[in-house]
């Protein structure tokens, strides 16, 4: 598998730059005439000396006020670009900086509240746009924006009363009332609200969204009827439109007339036969009617059609998946589903990557990995994939692929934690324990207030660490693990297991295995390691105890534990018994180095 990403071209994704040197032009013209004019000034003056002193003063007066006032021109643009280009702080303290020039500047205040909207911040929103239209009653403009206002903060009433008055000024503007409508919708005004959209529909005809907005109001206060008749109307008004019908439909299925909605759907079907979302409403109608078989045999038939877009196909799959994980039959239909949906789209990743997580769910990892694969080889983008890939690998504990694989992500996903661990773990297993410390080390400063996934990295990297003989790190890196989880009980065991091996702080290793045996009862790996704590302490008899349970409680024969119960039998005088273990541990697989050296001789190395 390549790691190299698909090339995508970029042609159609190219972002036009604000137009910023647009506006610094603007700025720099009003700048020059501001410059002409002082010049011009200056030389009336010079051109005018013969004038009497009184006049000069007015010309004077006059061309002050002509360059405060293009000053002040020049501020409200800068604000303007830097509201454009974001700068809202900037754009802020500058329009503030003109509110001391120009308090009564009604323009200012409504550009604040679009600053102060755009921020979310409502309430100074408000408090900005009521004094713009206070200055100025007369902008339809400035009225908008405070109805807008007035609808965020929930007073709809004052949102009502502008459009109320917009609509009496202006009383064919459809957009009024459209705003007007949805006004009495939220004060409760029904008949008001219909009173509205008939007016526009007398205008432009019956409009899907107004003619569904109606149904839904005729259906808030019970009049049935005439949510029928509302979707009646959008069957007239289109009738090769097969979604219309579906409406119908659906107001029938929704109060519980069942027979009513099926003639509905037999119409769709032989009118639309094509139509891709029939059979998923014809599902809906048998799964409520209880007839279970056709409701899925009506699923298949959707899921076939290439038409039916693939999103809806998944949102039906993920109702699936919770209620399937203890349904064998559900489960069943579920794959059904998923492998109907990659024949319809066989180039799509959505569908391998359900039909994927639905393996996982069922413990068909190998079948999974196929699945991810497919995924990968269409779309290598989507960073959850190659985590669940990886995942898949480890329960196949295929530690070469995982290694391959986690070095794609990580070149793929370089900020990305779990790229490195599942890295450093493979590595671990392939016994590349120098090359598992690099990735490890550096995957921790990728973690981002992740508790549990530190801890797991410091977990593995006492192991790494041990392995290349490094105590000391190896044993920090145990405390700083349990320093972030002290109950986890894999680390536990394995720092309690290497100071017993080494023969230091068998106290401290006594307590942790022991601390294991009780977060984790039954687990044979902190049995025998709490058992093999003991015979290095001298306490053979608790030690023979611990691991007699170790071995009772391995699925299978476990080496190790099977030498170290032989190696304790010895120390107890019981020497046939002790050959009679170690020769079971060798035929469990491999044991210690030295293993061979103790059937061999019959004596105890260590």
């Amino acid at each position: 598998m390549s790691c190299t990403i698909p090339r995508v071209e970029q042609g159609d994704l190219a972002i036009r730059v604000p137009a910023r040197n647009y506006l610094n032009r603007i700025i720099m013209r009003i700048r020059l005439i501001i410059l002409f004019l002082l010049v011009l000034s200056t030389l009336t003056g010079l051109s005018q000396g013969k004038a009497s002193k009184s006049e000069a003063k007015k010309m004077a007066q006059d061309s002050l006020q002509n360059r405060k006032e293009l000053e002040n021109t020049a501020l409200f643009i800068e604000a303007k670009k830097q509201e454009i280009l974001g700068n809202y702080d900037v754009a802020v303290q500058i329009f503030n900086q003109l509110l001391i020039e120009e308090p009564e500047n009604d323009a200012v205040y409504f550009e604040l509240a679009n600053i102060f909207t755009l921020q979310n911040r409502i309430p100074d929103a408000l408090v900005y746009a009521e004094k713009a239209n206070t200055l100025n009653s007369y902008n339809k403009w400035y009225q908008i924006q405070l109805a807008d206002l007035y609808q965020k903060s929930g007073e709809y009433d004052e949102c009502a009363k502008i459009y109320e008055a917009l609509v009496k000024s202006e009383s064919n503007d459809l957009e009024y009332r459209f705003q007007l409508a949805v006004c009495y919708i939220l004060i409760g005004k029904y008949a008001d609200a219909i009173d509205e959209y008939d007016f526009i529909e007398e205008k432009i005809g019956v409009v899907e969204d107004i003619s569904i907005q109606k149904q839904k109001i005729y259906l808030q206060i019970n009049d049935f009827d005439k949510a029928v008749i509302e979707a009646q109307k959008l069957i007239t008004s289109d009738p090769e439109e097969s979604r219309y019908y579906a409406i119908l439909a659906e107001l029938y299925m929704s109060n519980k007339m069942p027979e009513k909605a099926f003639e509905i759907y037999k119409t769709i079907s032989e009118k639309f036969p094509d139509d891709p979302y029939i059979h998923i409403s014809l599902s809906d109608y048998y799964r409520k009617k209880g007839d279970q078989d056709k409701a899925f045999n009506e699923l298949e038939l959707g899921f076939a059609n290439p038409f039916l877009d693939i999103d809806t196909k998944i949102q039906i799959l993920l109702s699936y998946y919770s209620r399937s994980e203890n349904d064998d039959h559900l489960k069943s239909q579920a794959m059904t589903l998923a492998t109907i949906m990659i024949e319809a789209h066989p180039c799509d990743p959505k569908a391998y990557s359900m039909y994927a997580d639905f393996l996982v769910q069922d413990n068909k990892y190998r079948e999974a990995r196929e699945a991810f694969y497919h995924v990968i080889a269409l779309d290598s983008s989507k960073y959850l994939v190659w985590e669940g890939l990886l995942r898949v690998e480890a329960e196949l504990t295929d530690y070469k692929a995982m290694e391959k694989e986690s070095r794609c992500v990580i070149e793929f996903f370089p900020y990305q934690p779990l790229g490195y661990f599942f890295n450093g773990v493979a590595n671990y297993q392939l016994k590349n324990y120098e090359e598992a410390v690099r990735v490890l080390e550096k995957g921790t400063s990728y973690i981002i207030d992740n508790t549990p996934l530190m801890g797991q990295f410091y977990a593995q990297l006492g192991d790494s660490y041990y392995q290349i003989k490094d105590y000391k790190s190896s044993d920090a890196a145990y405390e700083k693990s349990l320093s972030l989880d002290p109950n986890n009980s894999y680390v536990l065991n394995n720092y309690a297991y290497y100071l017993s091996l080494r023969g230091e702080s068998l106290h401290k290793a006594e307590q942790m295995a022991e601390k294991a045996t009780r977060l984790d009862p039954g687990n044979s790996s902190n049995e025998d390691t709490y058992g093999w704590v003991l015979y290095k302490s001298g306490r053979l008899n608790e030690a023979e105890e611990w691991i007699f349970k170790a071995i009772k409680s391995s699925k299978e024969p476990n080496p190790i534990i099977l030498e170290h119960y032989g190696d304790i039998l010895y120390q107890l005088g019981k020497k046939e018994e002790a050959m009679q273990y170690w020769e079971k541990a060798k035929q469990a697989g491999k044991g210690s180095d030295i293993l061979e050296k103790k059937l061999r001789d019959g004596m105890l190395y260590e």
